[in-house]
């Protein structure tokens, strides 16, 4: 595995900033295991896969995890508000950093996600395939 360490800054969009990273860098399977700092408003898609919430204050990141690749990206963040109540979702773009946002990514050997349409859920899921060692 190979471990990334990379900051946002204000005005980036936290999904689109990752994504970006991803390909930049060529990752082609790679998890968030810690993403902390806060964004100024934000866009989350709750559990019935449609609505999308947006929520326009300061918030902190408490918990960003998820898969990235340099072919797609599926992120979960959970956000504390300005009365520290938390909320949470499927990140989407419109997300855009305060501060800061520190990102720890580990790239995993081996691997590559790629998506495939699922019938049962209705949706591109991921799809991992196994790399032949180099």
């Amino acid at each position: 595995m190979k471990t990334h360490v990379f900051r946002l800054h204000r005005g980036q969009d936290l999904l689109q900033s990752i994504t970006d990273y991803a390909k930049s860098h060529h990752i082609t399977a790679g998890t968030v295991v810690s993403g902390v700092g806060c964004v100024l408003s934000a866009h989350v898609r709750d559990a019935s896969g449609i609505t999308i919430k947006h929520i326009h204050q300061n918030m902190e990141i408490v918990s960003l995890m998820g898969t990235v690749s340099e072919n797609r990206t599926h992120l979960h963040i959970s956000l504390a508000k300005e009365d520290l109540s938390v909320i949470g979702g499927h990140l989407v773009t419109g997300c855009p950093v305060n501060t800061t946002a520190e990102i720890v990514l580990l790239e995993l050997d081996n691997l590559s996600f790629g998506s495939e349409f699922d019938n049962e859920t209705g949706y591109e899921e991921l799809k991992i395939s196994v790399l032949e060692e180099k």
